[in-house]
C-alpha cells in the first residue's frame, strides 16, 4: 500500500525540473525523500522539488502551496513556500512545485535524547500556539475556506475503529502489543461529543514533518498536504508520542491548557498514526523511525 501510483526517477526529474528551470539542467540530483504522499529530489544545494504520488493528494497539495505563503509570516518556524510550479503534461499528470531547502533532519532520525525533548515541547507549543490563532478566514484556498478536517482525524467513532485494526496489524506483525488498559481508554474516546470549535491545523504533524537541526533545535515544519479547519486535537499527536512527560509540562508553557476531550482525541491520533508510522517503517526498511514509533507506541498507551 506504499507503492506510488507514479514513480518519479531521476531521469523524470531532471528533465521536468531541467524544463522549468534551465540552470538547474547541469546540477546534481540526489533522492531526498519519499512518503505516502510525495517524492521529493533535490537538485544541487538548495533547491528541492515534490512530486505526488498519487491522484488523492493533489488537491491537498495544491492546497498547500497555496496558503503555506499567506501563513508562513505568522509562524515562529519555517515552513515551506513554493518558489516553482510545474504544470501537468505528457510525463507527469499532475502539479509539482519547488522549493528552497530547509535544513534539518526528521525527529527519528535525530536521536534526540529526553532533555531535548523538554526544549521541543516548548518550541512546538509556541509553532501551535501560532498556528490556531490563525483567522481561517486568512487561510482561505482559491477563494474558499479550507476544508473541515477531510480525513475525519477528530472523528472519533471513526477514528477508534481505525486504531483498533492498526493495533491487529501490529500484533500480527509482532512489532508492538498494546497494554491492557488501552482497550477501555479507546472506548472512552469512542463516546466523546463530536469537537465543538475549528482551527487551522497542520493535519497530519507526526515524527516524519518536524525538523531537527544539527544543533538539536526544532527548524521546520513539513508536509502540509492535509492543511485544514479541524479541532486543535489532531495537530497534538507528538504531544503524546514524541514528548516526555517533562517536555509536555513545557508544551503547556507556551501553548496553554487543553482540556480532556483534547487531549484523549489526540491520543488516539497518537496510537493509530505511530502504528501506521511502525508498520511504514518496517515495510521500507526505516529500522530508525520504526524503534522511534514503536517508543511513541508506548508513551502514548502509557500517558
Amino acid at each position: 500500500m506504499w507503492n506510488p501510483e507514479l514513480v518519479v526517477d531521476e531521469r523524470l526529474a531532471r528533465a521536468l525540473v531541467g524544463e522549468r528551470l534551465p540552470h538547474l539542467r547541469g546540477a546534481p540530483m540526489r533522492l531526498l525523500g519519499e512518503g505516502w504522499d510525495s517524492t521529493v529530489w533535490l537538485a544541487g544545494d538548495e533547491r528541492l522539488f515534490r512530486f505526488p504520488r498519487r491522484e488523492v493528494v493533489v488537491p491537498g497539495f495544491l492546497r498547500e502551496v497555496e496558503v503555506l505563503p499567506r501563513l508562513a509570516p505568522s509562524l515562529p518556524l519555517p515552513v515551506p513556500v513554493a518558489e516553482v510550479r510545474g504544470e501537468p503534461d505528457a510525463r507527469f499528470r499532475w502539479p509539482w512545485a519547488g522549493f528552497r531547502l530547509l535544513p534539518g533532519r526528521e525527529l527519528a532520525e535525530a536521536g534526540t535524547d529526553d532533555a531535548a525533548r523538554v526544549g521541543h515541547g516548548r518550541a512546538l507549543g509556541r509553532f501551535l500556539r501560532a498556528l490556531h490563532d490563525v483567522d481561517p478566514a486568512t487561510a482561505a484556498a482559491a477563494g474558499e475556506l479550507l476544508p473541515v478536517d477531510p480525513v475525519r482525524r477528530a472523528d472519533m467513532p471513526f477514528r477508534v475503529e481505525r486504531a483498533r485494526e492498526q493495533l491487529e496489524r501490529l500484533a500480527a506483525l509482532g512489532l508492538w502489543r498494546p497494554p491492557p488498559r488501552l482497550p477501555e481508554l479507546l472506548e472512552r474516546a469512542r463516546g466523546l461529543p463530536a469537537p465543538d470549535g475549528l482551527v487551522v491545523c497542520h493535519g497530519d504533524l507526526h515524527l516524519r514533518h518536524l525538523l531537527v537541526s544539527d544543533a538539536g533545535e526544532l527548524a521546520g515544519v513539513i508536509g502540509w498536504i492535509d492543511v485544514c479547519r479541524a479541532d486543535a486535537a489532531i495537530d497534538l499527536m507528538l504531544y503524546w508520542g514524541y514528548l516526555t512527560p517533562a517536555g509536555r509540562d513545557a508544551f503547556h508553557e507556551a501553548y496553554g491548557a487543553v482540556d480532556d476531550d483534547r487531549l484523549l482525541r489526540a491520543r488516539v491520533l497518537a496510537v493509530s498514526i505511530w502504528g501506521a508510522l511502525a508498520e511504514y517503517a518496517r515495510d521500507v526498511g526505516m529500522d530508525r523511525l520504526g524503534r522511534e514509533a514503536v517508543a511513541g507506541l508506548d508513551r502514548a498507551a502509557s500517558g
